[in-house]
């Protein structure tokens, strides 16, 4: 016999991943108050320095923050 049979056990760790959804009625104050709010957001984010995927991240992570609080 020239061959080995292998076998690898990869274990996979159970996780719980919270995901909520929202809604805003449309055409009313709030659907107005939160796109503003969002655009506001989107438009200042500071885009000059994106030298390497941390400050990416930190990035992404800030706007997803500003846009749930929104």
């Amino acid at each position: 016999m020239d061959h080995a049979l292998l076998t690898v056990s990869i274990p996979i760790a159970e996780e719980n991943i919270v995901s909520s959804k929202f809604s805003i009625a449309k055409n009313s104050n709030e659907e107005a108050s939160f796109i503003k709010d969002v655009l506001y957001t989107i438009k200042n984010i500071d885009t000059a320095n994106l030298s390497d995927n941390y400050i990416l991240e930190d990035i992404t992570n800030t706007l997803t923050s500003k846009i749930e609080n929104a």
